[in-house]
């Protein structure tokens, strides 16, 4: 197993540990697990391009590492009463129909490749801001409220873009117009 895949299952562990600590109100500690999950991220990356250690298991829990954590801090903090309910739902179903529709056209036998789109990167930077400003803001008892209002805003509509691009994207694919057809000229 490469290094970058175990830093990548050791971010799968921050993940009930920074929700835990979320849930127990123990702030600080949740923002420093959120953190220290960023940085894993980008170390176990760097560590795979710079040391040629990447691997398909990589390709595939990468990812997956980062919606769980994502995902789990935001529905956390709707709970809590911290990201307005409507946000939380449209982060969940963008990423649920993404997984589905993968599923399907697995089980359909015309398998997509999910390539990230720039709409998506966007987005899940967003994502990535608005919950660290956000653990920032519990966990050292401080407001930036014009900022998390309106990365609240960028945020909802980075996601629904994201998830009608793909969409778009998977809708072609299936009916064989999409660039992944190994038949299209």
């Amino acid at each position: 197993m490469t290094i970058p895949n175990v830093i990548t299952i050791l971010r799968f562990i921050l993940v009930p540990g920074v929700v835990y600590a979320l849930m127990s109100g123990e702030l600080d500690w949740a923002f420093a697990g959120f953190i220290v999950a960023g940085i894993s991220d980008g170390v176990d990356g760097f560590i795979a391009r710079q040391f040629d250690q990447r691997s398909e298991l990589g390709a595939y829990l990468d990812p997956i590492a980062d919606k769980l954590l994502l995902v789990s801090v935001f529905v956390v903090l709707g709970h809590m009463g911290e990201l307005p309910l409507w946000l939380v739902i449209a982060v969940v179903s963008r990423d649920a129909l993404i997984v589905g529709a993968v599923l399907l056209s697995y089980v359909m036998g015309n398998p997509v490749v999910v390539k990230p789109l720039f709409v998506s990167k966007a987005n899940t930077t967003a994502q990535i801001v608005l919950a660290a400003l956000v653990l920032g803001e519990l966990a050292f008892a401080s407001a930036i409220d014009n900022l998390r209002d309106a990365l609240v805003l960028l945020t909802g509509l980075l996601t629904v873009a994201s998830a009608a691009a793909y969409l778009v994207a998977w809708l072609r694919h299936m009916n064989g117009n999409g660039e992944s057809d190994p038949t299209r000229h």
